[in-house]
């Protein structure tokens, strides 16, 4: 089975979203709990929110088939925290975002079996995702990596209280210019429908921080989406009609990065 999908776009935009997936290997699911058979961290429904804005663009976009509880494609390779100090998941996590565990007792992987899915997942996903940028550089001198993501709007193990709606992240400025964050807040103040925030508690995960190189020519922008803003909480159906107010502004926020890149 593939472990991801790769649609090549014209534009100077790659749309990764990492955690869209949702498969599990049958040999691996039998030995998670109940609760994680149902991969509940999956980030819902991205590649519904993005496929259009992708075509719409001409973006390339990069969509793995896998649930993160296999592996965590925005996770360092070698798993140190992303959030020291904070409670987050790892590279194979064997912790939900509720805190409850992703394993049966003692069927959690150890250093081989993470190193084996390193080889057979991780790595595939990030030489597409290298070779798709450099590929997007050739040819237009500079380009946007957005990272589009999704979580539940509340999850006490991880932040308190409530998510506002949209929690854009730049690696505090260093993953883009100052004028593309600058560009991206001024279109956020001048929306009124969603609440937003900017190197909030999601500042951007690997991709963005490792791929986001604005001296360069690459831009990176992570979008992480408080689920509530388009589905019913926990894990509701797509519903097109409701999505379509955030897929708009989505959109608009990337066009506005794109602008920014010229």
């Amino acid at each position: 089975m593939e472990c991801f999908h790769l649609r090549h776009g014209r534009a100077p935009l790659l749309i990764s979203l990492p955690h869209d997936g949702t498969y599990l290997p049958p040999a691996l699911a039998e030995r998670m709990t109940p609760e994680a058979r149902r991969v509940p961290d999956t980030d819902w429904w991205m590649s519904k929110l993005y496929g259009p804005i992708a075509e719409a663009l001409d973006a390339s976009l990069i969509v793995p088939t896998h649930s993160r509880y296999v592996i965590d494609l925005n996770r360092p390779p070698e798993d140190h925290s992303l959030y020291p100090g904070q409670n987050t998941t790892s590279l194979c996590p064997a912790v939900r975002f509720d805190g409850g565990p992703v394993y049966l007792e003692g069927e959690a992987p150890g250093p081989s079996e993470v190193a084996g899915r390193i080889e057979r997942y991780w790595r595939p996903y990030h030489a597409a995702l290298a070779a798709e940028l450099a590929r997007l550089q050739a040819r237009h001198g500079r380009v946007l990596l957005w990272e589009g993501h999704s979580i539940a709007s509340r999850l006490p193990w991880l932040f308190e209280g409530e998510l506002p709606e949209l929690n854009l992240g730049t690696a505090s400025g260093a993953s883009c210019h100052p004028a593309t964050e600058a560009a991206l807040r001024a279109a956020l103040e001048a929306q009124s429908r969603f609440g937003w925030v900017v190197n909030g508690r999601f500042k951007g995960g690997f991709i963005t921080r490792h791929y986001g190189r604005p001296e360069q020519g690459v831009e990176a922008v992570q979008l992480e989406v408080a689920q509530r803003a388009y589905l019913e909480e926990p894990a509701g159906p797509w519903d097109p009609e409701r999505a379509a107010p955030l897929q708009a502004q989505v959109r608009a926020l990337i066009e506005t990065a794109l602008a920014a890149l010229r």
